[in-house]
């Protein structure tokens, strides 16, 4: 496996000094955010699309201090009912990712309308009342499942061979079944980026949900998350507070190692292992309680004292 991290996660940061720092922590790549939720402060779209120049001097930084281009990730809501930016950002994403030779582009599926008369997006998690499954059906089958026929389209007529969806809430595809079912409609091109920390407040087993995914796994975010339990205990882990207010919360982002031990983490890595995936792990560093520096140097360190880096050399002996 090899490390990275998402440079939202040093968004404060200029890029130069994201570079520095991820080199001096011996990280070996950077996924880099271009447009969606993410104000892009280290790619512009604009300024990269159909600019060679500016695409070449962009890798030759990276590469001037060991790095690579772990993937561009374009996430979001490319299906937002009323914001078509979204959508039409991730399309100019998948199109410099192929001017640019970058194979994976991570996103999300997007959430649409729950009708064509709603102007909101609506995130359907339960089967009645009977509308839901009118919702289900109209996002689906007149929303998802057309749009990414066409963006799997895309991505071939630009060389773009995995484009990783988050396992993401207020999103159509958010856990295992849910992306086997957009799979199994628009094909092998759609794949799971998965990330544990999305997993845990919907109440899932990430470590079951990698064995699960198997070779449908094309690439990790390794976040955690903080269960507050006093506070499930009364709210759920359906939680609308506000992100910033960790103590009100049941749950929260944070560090590495704050909210599952490096146990947790050693198994977590030998589960993709087992599920075939020998990737990246790109860190998503989203702790609003400790600076972003350390909290990602924490990350780094944890990952390097459990993470498979190796190829594996045994066999039994003959005897």
């Amino acid at each position: 496996m090899k490390l990275g991290f998402v440079t939202d996660s040093l968004g404060g940061m200029s890029f130069d000094d994201v570079l520095k720092n991820a080199q001096r922590m011996g990280v070996q790549g950077l996924e880099i955010n271009t447009c969606g939720w993410s104000t892009a402060p280290h790619f512009k779209l604009a300024d990269m699309l159909g600019k060679p120049g500016a695409q070449k001097a962009y890798a030759a930084k990276l590469a001037d201090h060991g790095l690579e281009i772990i993937s561009l990730n374009a996430n979001g809501n490319p299906l937002h009912p009323t914001d078509p930016k979204q959508g039409n950002d991730l399309r100019d994403t998948i199109r410099v990712a192929g001017e640019m030779g970058i194979k994976k582009v991570c996103t999300m599926s997007g959430l649409p309308a729950g009708s064509a008369k709603d102007v909101m997006p609506n995130w359907v998690v339960s089967s009645w009342p009977p509308e839901t499954q009118t919702m289900l059906k109209y996002q689906w089958e007149e929303k998802l499942i057309p749009f990414w026929t066409e963006i799997v389209a895309l991505a071939k007529e630009n060389g773009v061979e995995q484009i990783a969806l988050e396992l993401h809430g207020n999103q159509c595809v958010y856990n295992v079944p849910s992306l086997f079912k957009l799979r199994e409609a628009v094909g092998p091109v759609i794949g799971a980026n998965l990330d544990p920390s999305h997993l845990f407040w919907m109440g899932a087993d990430p470590l079951i949900a990698a064995e699960a995914l198997g070779e449908a796994v094309y690439h990790v975010h390794a976040k955690d998350t903080f269960l507050n339990a006093p506070k499930q205990a009364t709210t759920s882990l359906l939680e609308n507070g506000s992100l910033m207010d960790i103590p009100a919360r049941s749950w929260s982002y944070i560090t590495l190692g704050f909210g599952h031990g490096e146990e947790w983490w050693r198994q977590f890595c030998y589960r993709l292992k087992m599920g075939g995936y020998d990737g990246w792990l790109s860190i998503e560093h989203e702790d609003v309680l400790l600076n972003s520096l350390e909290g990602l140097e924490k990350s780094v360190t944890l990952l390097q004292n459990v993470m498979p880096a190796a190829a594996a050399d045994f066999k039994p002996q003959e005897i």
